[in-house]
């Protein structure tokens, strides 16, 4: 009986462990920064053009509706949310549902259209660009700090996960949105990318200096391969290769400039996820990842369905899970769903200098 009763003990003691390790990841706050890839809904209360709060976006989200995400269903900030535990997402911080104690879930501060500069996405006019959205995170604290006092908001803000997506649009809609924009002949490339990198330091230690502990940052995408620029840029379906040199460019000194921030710090703060290499897996081998194509987005029109909005009178294919791109900038859920995954669990191939599982071990140690 004794050995039985020592083994319940030792059953009962791990079911402790396991529901306090559960519930920190529960009570884990989680903000969201950066553009359309990680946007769950702010633009819908702007009057923008760069929105997704219609149909066929949301075709596959649980409601069936269009929710503001850029996705035929979730998006990366949903995955990240159900692999650290939490209940629900964090709502878009401009969403009137957004009180009380869903305020202790996080929020999520994205604008479709915006980019590291100010001057990305003027063709949108009203976007949440990155100041405005640090702002409303201060704004965000000092709301907590009524509910629940300024030391246990400290915490909540240092204890919390952020992602940070920015850098996609400072080339798509800025550098390269027309020929010979203001940007290109300011700068050439070889410049341009320093420039924004030295730009994007400043954002990021902003958001340091408000409390972020823990941020996953985003390279950008393999910028070329979207349909939206094969659709213009492309022959016979090769990648543009102006958009790919940026893209080749930017994530490595992007990876280097987080890695001297970290040494400055001393810890690490900022982890590098390199989506470009994560996303360039199925886009040149779409089949391994089950999908049919990687160059025609599910919805839109024209050469590979790159031309224009995903509207109620584009094409749109049957099966969402074999195409890589939903719309001819963003991918599908499936293909969020590899992202997700290697932010998990990637190799040092994908994350600097850890995944996200790592980090969530480590953090719950502490």
């Amino acid at each position: 009986m004794a050995t039985t009763s020592s083994s319940l003990s030792i059953i009962f003691g791990l079911f402790l462990i396991l529901g306090v390790a559960v519930s920190q990841s529960e009570a884990r706050a989680f903000f969201v920064f950066g553009d359309s890839l990680v946007d769950s809904g702010n633009n819908n209360y702007l009057a923008t053009t760069a929105r997704a709060d219609s149909p066929p976006y949301g075709i596959d989200y649980p409601t069936r509706r269009a929710t503001g995400r850029f996705s035929n269903g979730y998006n990366i900030p949903d995955l990240i949310s159900q692999q650290i535990g939490s209940s629900e997402s964090p709502l878009p911080y401009l969403s009137p549902e957004l009180t009380g104690q869903r305020l202790l879930v996080g929020a999520n501060f994205a604008s479709a259209g915006i980019g590291i500069l100010n001057d990305t996405g003027i063709q949108f006019v009203n976007i949440i660009r990155i100041g405005q959205q640090l702002d409303y995170f201060r704004q965000y604290q000092r709301r907590v700090s009524g509910l629940i006092g300024e030391a246990s908001t400290q915490r909540l803000v240092n204890q919390a996960l952020v992602l940070m997506t920015l850098g996609g649009n400072d080339f798509v809609n800025n550098y390269y949105l027309v020929p010979n924009s203001a940007r290109s002949r300011q700068y050439s490339i070889q410049d341009y990318v320093p420039y924004l990198i030295s730009e994007y330091r400043k954002i990021l230690i902003n958001l340091y200096n408000l409390g972020a502990r823990r941020v996953i940052v985003t390279g950008t995408g393999p910028l070329g391969c979207v349909p939206a620029e094969l659709a213009q840029r492309s022959r016979n379906g090769e990648c543009a290769a102006d958009l790919q040199q940026a893209a080749a460019l930017f994530n490595p000194q992007l990876t280097q400039m987080l890695q001297g921030l970290n040494s400055e710090l001393g810890g690490n703060v900022f982890i590098a996820a390199n989506t470009r290499q994560m996303a360039i897996s199925f886009i040149t081998d779409p089949q391994r990842y089950g999908f049919i194509t990687s160059k025609v987005a599910c919805c839109g029109q024209g050469p590979y369905n790159g031309l224009g909005l995903c509207t109620p009178l584009s094409n749109l294919c049957p099966n969402r899970d074999v195409y890589a791109f939903w719309d001819p900038f963003h991918p599908s859920e499936k293909a969020n769903k590899i992202i997700a995954q290697q932010i998990l669990t990637g190799s040092s191939q994908y994350m600097t200098p850890m995944n996200l599982s790592t980090i969530l071990a480590m953090d719950s140690q502490t």
